[in-house]
């Protein structure tokens, strides 16, 4: 039982006050007393106990000063340390409080040893999310200890970690009420360990409370059977699943649609799992039941769906059509008594990493999609605009989330981003080549409502100015985002070379984010092609408004800026810091026209608080 712990009241009550000071947008004091906490902590706050104490005693508890701190603010001071690469293992000592429900050392994980483990264990036994990625100095003996005294644990990430099956076994003994698991890139942890979470595993429990489940790039060697069994399995058995990120995915997906089920007999028999066919027929009576249906009767194995595409030889008479080019045939007599056709659905609304061809299996069985990544491979051949678009339109209107990896140019990309933009919330698009600037005010235009906006873009050609094909008019039509919050267009190369100046034109899109967006809290500019300069220049004139634009000023709740390897000077950089009174953390790496001396004046030009630079 912790010695030392804040009245519950007192803490909500203090959160709430804290929140509406935010709501108002005063300057938060106790964001300003955290900043003087985290700047002074190797100096002053951890000196005598990283001197007299941490090596040579083991403390159960740590009495004040910062046990005294309620848990919001406790959290945030660690969220701080982190970010700012502040946090030592003096620090970290002193802030694992009783208090504590979340824990996050992923950016420090170096610290994670098994004494530390010890300590979280002693100290920190209601904690609710821990995530403990690329820990590899902690063995899988030493995270079962660890989780055997985090019975409280609702979120657990060990991506990246040294985690085997035997934690995977644990989990459901040590951690019952846990909803989030992600152990990608976790590669002692096989397909056939994978299923220990699933409530149909004959040697645990399972996870019954588990909601979202990410286990991309696990196993040694080549296991893609294994891997789409152990999806299929998995999706099946565990019907509360909402978010997953499973290799394979796609073609689990498809194996299910089809009830191709002899192809993983072998893998369930290994496994000592049940069959896919029985969980299958389980899980179509189970949907049954919650529709009050009182019979089902499921037609034999041999009678399935399959999917063909066009030109395929096999020209049976029953099917439905797809989208173009794609139809779905069920087969003679493929039907369960009260269900269309026998077909289970998945009720996931986030699914994570899939490609574009297998993008119309998973909209038959996922029609509450909310959040969706795809990428684009190679071996599937050319994309169809037309084809892409009205596959992402089953979800139009509905989806929330979209992120795209396609190595080909933006223009390929804008009709999908049409169908499904008005109702998108976040956007991602990675390893697009740019195009002109029509194409990119095509996408923002579709999507007035983005709050999140990331572009990951090839750089434009070296020589020679990026085209445009038409003229887009007067500044202040261009399109603006004025829910947006966060911002990055990133063009940097993977050598990280100077960027060429070789899209100015760009200058008028950037203008129309910053200056018709005053929601804005995170921008990252990294290697953009044009002088920013004169973006900076209209900014903070008085060119006017672009479309849809309220009228506060822009960059107010700006609190994080990277401009790296962008063409910037003090000519634009001092009147940001006059604007942008909130910004604690700015980024000049790389930035070749702002030497030691300017830095200097930027840091004196700050009164209020200290501004974090990095510059290289």
């Amino acid at each position: 039982m912790p010695l030392f712990r804040l009245n519950p009241k007192t803490a909500k009550s203090k959160g709430k006050d804290r929140v509406k000071r935010s709501e108002r947008g005063d300057a938060s004091l106790s964001r300003l007393c955290l900043l003087s906490l985290a700047e002074n902590m190797e100096a002053l706050w951890v000196k005598d106990y990283a001197q007299n104490y941490m090596d040579q005693y083991f403390f159960r508890y740590v009495m004040g000063p910062f046990s005294l701190l309620s848990t919001e603010l406790l959290e945030e001071l660690l969220a701080l340390l982190s970010s700012r690469h502040l946090l030592t293992r003096a620090a970290l000592h002193l802030l694992l409080a009783p208090q504590l429900r979340c824990l996050s050392l992923a950016r420090c994980p170096i610290l994670v040893t098994p004494n530390l483990c010890a300590i979280v264990a002693a100290r920190c036994q209601i904690l609710h999310s821990l995530d403990l990625s690329n820990a590899v100095h902690i063995t899988s003996s030493v995270l079962c200890e660890l989780l055997a005294s985090l019975p409280k644990l609702l979120s657990l990430t060990l991506a990246g970690s040294i985690s085997d099956d035997r934690v995977l076994q644990n989990l459901s003994r040590q951690c019952p009420a846990l909803r989030h698991l992600d152990v990608s890139r976790c590669h002692n942890v096989t397909p056939l360990g994978l299923l220990q979470i699933s409530p149909k595993s004959p040697h645990s429990a399972g996870l019954q409370a588990l909601r979202s489940l990410h286990a991309q790039d696990i196993g040694f060697g080549d296991m893609e059977g294994d891997r789409k069994a152990c999806a299929a399995f998995l999706l099946l058995s565990m019907t509360g699943l909402e978010r997953v990120a499973l290799e394979e995915l796609g073609k689990a997906c498809k194996l299910i649609l089809e009830r191709d089920f002899h192809e993983v007999e072998q893998f369930c028999a290994q496994a000592g799992v049940p069959s896919l066919r029985e969980v299958w027929d389980e899980r179509v009576q189970q949907d049954h039941e919650k529709k009050g249906e009182t019979s089902v009767t499921c037609l034999p194995a041999e009678a399935k769906p399959s999917l063909h595409m066009e030109g395929s030889d096999d020209d049976d008479s029953s099917e439905d059509e797809g989208a173009e080019g794609v139809r779905l045939n069920f087969g003679p007599r493929t039907e369960c008594m009260g269900t269309k056709r026998g077909l289970v659905t998945l009720h996931l609304k986030e699914v994570q990493v899939v490609s574009f061809g297998t993008l119309f299996t998973i909209g038959n069985l996922c029609p509450d999609l909310r959040s969706l990544s795809l990428q684009y491979c190679e071996e599937e051949g050319m994309l169809y605009k037309e084809r892409l678009a009205r596959e992402l339109g089953s979800w139009s209107g509905r989806l929330k989330s979209l992120r795209m990896r396609f190595p080909g140019p933006l223009s390929e990309l804008v009709l999908a981003v049409e169908c499904v933009g008005a109702s998108l919330k976040s956007l991602t698009l990675e390893g697009v080549q740019a195009s002109g600037l029509t194409s990119l005010l095509q996408v923002l235009q579709s999507c007035p409502q983005l709050t999140t906006l990331a572009f990951y873009m090839e750089p434009p050609p070296i020589y020679g100015e990026l085209d445009d094909d038409e003229d887009v008019g007067e500044l202040e039509a261009l399109p603006c985002l004025p829910q947006l919050t966060s911002l990055t267009l990133n063009f940097c190369d993977e050598q990280e070379r100077i960027p060429s100046m070789s899209w100015p034109s760009l200058k008028g899109a950037l203008w129309a984010l910053l200056s018709g967006s005053p929601l804005l809290e995170k921008v990252s500019l990294v290697a953009v092609p044009c002088p920013m300069d004169p973006v900076f220049g209209l900014v903070f004139s008085d060119h006017g408004k672009p479309l849809r634009a309220s009228e506060e000023k822009p960059l107010q709740h700006l609190t994080s800026l990277r401009l790296a390897h962008c063409k910037v000077s003090m000519l634009s950089l001092l009147p940001l810091l006059q604007a942008a009174r909130l910004l604690c953390d700015l980024d000049l790496t790389g930035c070749w026209h702002v030497f030691n001396s300017h830095i200097k004046k930027l840091q004196a030009a700050r009164r209020r608080h200290k501004l974090h630079i990095t510059w290289t």
